[in-house]
């Protein structure tokens, strides 16, 4: 007798009540600490992050514990509700450990079925918010390309790791597993680099005679961190549909405002068809993202497409409403006081991160057996 087919997954695009209380308590939040003016300042200071916004997001509303099973010390949600989360962080362009610790570390310590030991211990840790880790990998790393990252071993250089900087613990691949390494302990050097996004640091990482505790072997720490880099790339899609709604909706806001000729600029048919496009892009990059956070959630056999499509759209998007942005606002965008900037300098830092846009449509072409743009 033949097997059934497995049934295909239908996707809910929609926000549950709990998403939308969720969105309102993050955002609350994020308005009250960390508006334009607080993120500006926060650019331009020594300290990446604020660490009492950081503690009132992570434990207070408990969302660094939203992917983890209550067993293991967390909230017990899922993918959909951290995607709300980092719709509004990339609303605000916030600068946190979200994505980087309570999403993509987060997701390959899961990965290990951590019941006890080690990956447990550090998973509740990262659940309460007590310590952040990031993944020793460049962040421009694609889930493709975990497994060709885990060559050599624990002495390394690795570059462009992102919020490395303010973490705790590197969660380092190597050929011969996963180790966790302290960023106190003796022989980890992390030197802050310049990035292009100051919302987000990158850091250099030298290890050089580092003591890390093993918390898999090879074979199944490369399945681990490939999980963990293709749900950073799938719930990135979503800190993107936040960039863009911002631009658009400031953008509206600004052309009502503005007058010229004693008309609001944003009546002009020509400005009005530029964001009649942008809010069609935005609307479908929407889709795209809630598409991917819910085949990540439901564990779906198109997880790999679901994210692969999002990638390839909402970078695209994310980059297009911010450059609308800046030039519809005038010469106000072009200074360093409106928060435009800030927007096109992390949409155009998340479209490298995770793999290109280019690199994602590669996938798409590969998974669908179509060709490549």
């Amino acid at each position: 007798m033949s097997a059934q087919p497995e049934t295909a997954h239908a996707p809910d695009l929609l926000y549950s009540e709990a998403e939308e209380d969720l969105r309102s308590a993050v955002r609350s939040l994020l308005t009250a600490r960390a508006d334009a003016p607080a993120v500006i300042a926060a650019t331009e200071s020594a300290t990446p992050y604020d660490q009492e916004l950081w503690a009132s997001l992570a434990s207070g509303i408990g969302a660094a514990g939203l992917l983890v099973p209550e067993k293991l010390g967390g909230q017990g949600a899922g993918h959909r509700e951290a995607a709300v989360v980092l719709e509004e962080l990339g609303r605000g362009v916030v600068p946190a450990p979200y994505l980087t610790s309570s999403v993509v570390a987060t997701e390959v310590l899961l990965a290990l079925d951590p019941l006890g030991g080690p990956a447990g211990e550090l998973l509740a840790d990262l659940a309460a918010g007590r310590r952040t880790a990031v993944l020793a990998l460049p962040f421009a790393t694609p889930p493709a390309g975990a497994r060709a990252a885990m060559a050599g071993g624990l002495e390394r250089t690795v570059t462009t790791v992102a919020d490395a900087a303010a973490a705790d613990v590197l969660l380092v691949p190597t050929a011969e597993g996963l180790y966790a390494v302290g960023t106190a302990g003796t022989g980890v050097t992390v030197e802050p680099l310049v990035p292009l996004d100051l919302t987000r640091p990158l850091a250099s990482v030298t290890l050089a005679g580092a003591a890390g505790t093993l918390l898999a072997e090879a074979g199944p720490a490369a399945v681990a961190v490939e999980r963990g880099l293709l749900s950073g790339a799938g719930l990135l899609a979503s800190e993107q549909l936040g960039i863009a709604e911002w631009c658009l909706t400031e953008t509206v806001r600004h052309t009502r405002e503005r007058h010229q000729f004693n008309r609001p600029v944003g009546s002009f048919q020509a400005l009005k068809h530029r964001m009649a496009q942008l809010w069609l892009e935005v609307v479908s990059a929407r889709a795209a993202a809630r598409n991917a956070a819910d085949a990540l959630a439901a564990g779906a056999p198109d997880v790999p497409l679901a994210v692969a499509v999002a990638q390839a759209y909402c970078s695209k998007v994310a980059v297009h409403a911010a450059e609308e942005c800046v030039q519809l606002h005038g010469g106000i965008g072009m200074t360093w006081e409106h928060p435009a900037h800030l927007y096109l300098k992390r949409a155009k830092a998340d479209s490298t991160a995770y793999g290109t846009p280019g690199r994602h449509h590669e996938t798409v072409a590969r998974l669908t057996e179509l060709p490549a743009p």
